[in-house]
């Protein structure tokens, strides 16, 4: 098996994934995810397109280079970039990753914020006398 590598975004995190054969090891800009991702919930989040389509992990090498936003988007960022390289390595794993939301990018961000008001859409208070 050769080397996979995908992108995967949401909001403003961008994370690029390498997949290769290998022991299970899972680095996150260098360190191991259950350190750089320290809650359950954002390592589950990580491990979810394995236990959906049954793949085993531990096959594989996973190396993460992930920047922007918060931590919670940079673990759906990954999400997403290691559902679309199981989708590449078996076809049949769409449905079931489509199914749970998985290969789907959620495009919602924070609206910018425009000249003349206090926040994207707020008005300065107005006072009539």
């Amino acid at each position: 098996m050769e080397r996979y590598s995908q992108s995967g975004r949401r909001k403003t995190s961008v994370a690029r994934v390498y997949v290769s054969k290998g022991s299970g090891k899972v680095l996150v800009n260098g360190r191991d995810y259950a350190t750089y991702f320290p809650t359950h919930i954002l390592q589950y989040k990580i491990d979810q397109p394995f236990t959906v389509t049954g793949e085993d992990r531990n096959q594989y090498d996973i190396k993460v280079n992930v920047f922007g936003g918060g931590i919670n988007g940079q673990a759906e960022a990954t999400r997403l970039a290691i559902s679309k390289i199981l989708v590449e390595l078996n076809a049949e794993y769409k449905p079931s990753l489509r199914q749970n939301g998985l290969v789907t990018r959620d495009p919602r961000m924070v609206e910018r914020k425009k000249f003349g008001r206090k926040k994207a859409r707020r008005r300065f208070q107005f006072s009539k006398r």
